[in-house]
């Protein structure tokens, strides 16, 4: 046999296979049926394709074909079959699921008690991470599929995430990171009385450029240095051994605790949040002012030219806004060390942006999920809208490309720790 006639049956395979889609659908087309929906061709055809593969299980199960006189030999047999309705990609279909006398047989397509198969499931946890109320995935589900599906249903098939969560929580983390973003997200929780409650996000950049968002917690908002030291301690338990730079929005007892994990970690004030926080001891009038004299602060070449620019904005606008004084005289500590950096290092780290376009998706899915019942049904929300973050990866493309210059910057500017992390070796780990 030559190459060219091992070739053919692939190619005759695939000429027979398209003649009959489409001779099924011009049988479709001459009946007046519809490709989709109830009654559809893929309804139709899915039912002869599961019905077919249950024949199938319960052959193998019992050991001889449906009719071959071997089943009448004693032992289990086929017992006929039970009408079942199950909720597919392209809507419910009603199946025949065939059974034995003896109620051994288990298929494994369509299991036992089960009412959907896999891929819609996914579709409502991919619905839900999207920020659609259950009310609303069941009204979407009814309408497109024509499928009746609870609030209950829905809420039971999202509950499978908390395992995945609670081992992506635990998950092992890289030894060192460049930066790391800590960023919070006001849930509205019912506790006795519905109140805002924070979730804290910690996002990382790896050293190959790559977003790692590391993990989430629950405040009460209370939080103070020895809710950061836990925090912190976690994630090096986890295997973080150090961090060049913590960028944050001023959350209390954090730069204290961060002193105690990573004593050489740099930690940065998040500029936008400071200038977002002048202006609201601002009139509205005066917010266009106010950014054009605040500016050369935090564009200053150096801590002493930055003091200077201060000093001069504390002079001209002291008296009717003392309180953005005050409040840049608190911060200046955990605002000033970025001067220290080049320009590739400042552009990244003076301000939390690249946090808040993760937070914008998270803070979707709350508001649609309005207040939730608990903490771990808040956190639940919060941890599919990080899940379904960039699903085609085009994101990830664009942080490479974003931090691919500043990777040299953090080395020659933290005297090659960001290389010397990552040529460490191993070293066992009995924590994990």
């Amino acid at each position: 046999m030559t190459a060219d006639d091992q070739a053919e049956p692939p190619l005759e395979s695939a000429a027979v296979e398209q003649k009959l889609i489409d001779q099924l659908v011009d049988q479709a087309r001459s009946k007046g049926l519809q490709l989709t929906g109830k009654g559809g061709l893929l309804q139709q055809r899915t039912k002869t394709v599961l019905e077919s593969a249950l024949e199938g299980e319960i052959t193998d199960h019992l050991g001889y074909d449906k009719h071959d006189p071997a089943g009448k030999d004693g032992g289990s047999s086929r017992n006929g079959t039970r009408s079942k309705t199950v909720l597919t990609d392209i809507g419910p279909v009603e199946i025949d699921v065939p059974r034995d006398r003896e109620g051994s047989f288990g298929p494994a397509i369509v299991q036992k008690r089960q009412r959907r198969l896999t891929g819609v499931d996914e579709m409502i946890l991919s619905l839900s991470a999207k920020g659609l109320t259950h009310g609303e995935i069941s009204a979407h589900l009814a309408e497109v599929y024509g499928a009746d599906v609870s609030r209950t249903t829905i809420s039971t098939i999202t509950d499978k995430v908390m395992d995945g969560m609670a081992e992506w929580q635990n998950r092992p983390l890289d030894r060192v990171y460049p930066v790391v973003f800590i960023d919070a997200v006001n849930v509205k929780i019912r506790d006795g009385q519905v109140a805002n409650r924070p979730v804290y996000v910690a996002l990382a950049v790896t050293a190959e450029g790559h977003r790692d968002i590391l993990g989430l917690w629950a405040g009460d908002g209370g939080e103070g240095a020895k809710h950061w030291l836990r925090v912190l301690s976690e994630l090096k338990n986890r295997g973080v051994e150090d961090v060049l730079m913590l960028v944050c929005d001023g959350l209390k007892g954090l730069p204290d605790a961060v002193g105690e994990v990573w004593p050489r970690t740099v930690v940065q004030s998040c500029i936008v949040h400071l200038l977002r926080a002048s202006f609201r001891y601002a009139a509205r009038q005066d917010w266009d002012k106010i950014a054009k004299a605040l500016k050369p602060i935090y564009t200053a070449p150096t801590e002493d030219a930055a003091t200077t620019r201060f000093l001069e904005f504390a002079e001209t606008w002291g008296k009717k806004y003392p309180a953005i004084v005050r409040l840049w005289e608190t911060s200046w500590a955990e605002f000033t060390p970025f001067l220290q950096f080049d320009a590739e290092i400042r552009r990244i780290v003076c301000t939390t942006n690249s946090i808040e376009s993760v937070n914008a998706r998270i803070r979707k899915a709350v508001r649609a999920g309005g207040h939730f019942p608990t903490e771990q049904a808040a956190l639940k929300c919060v941890y599919m809208a990080v899940m379904s973050l960039d699903p085609t990866g085009a994101g990830r493309k664009r942080w490479t490309m974003r931090w691919k210059g500043a990777m040299n910057a953090f080395d020659l500017a933290f005297d090659g720790r960001l290389t010397a992390g990552q040529l460490q070796p191993l070293q066992p780990q009995l924590h994990r």
